[in-house]
């Protein structure tokens, strides 16, 4: 390999902006702010919800009945 080309790896702070966490991360740069990490975000705390655009997940609901009673 050649020498020179790579850039400096830092064990890098992570601040997140949504709740203040601090952790630790490997990166190219030494410090990192995030918008949500693992401890705030719906999908990993189990808040998620599901977001209805104009009635889709009736619709699917209505088509997998549909499909199970056949």
């Amino acid at each position: 390999m050649k020498d020179g080309i790579h850039p400096k790896y830092y064990q890098a702070e992570a601040h997140c902006g949504s709740c203040g966490r601090t952790f630790t991360v490997g990166s190219t740069r030494q410090t990192l702010r995030v918008d949500v990490c693992a401890q705030c975000h719906p999908f990993f705390t189990g808040k998620q919800t599901i977001v209805d655009t104009a009635g889709q997940v009736e619709r699917f609901q209505k088509r997998l009945e549909r499909s199970l009673r056949a």
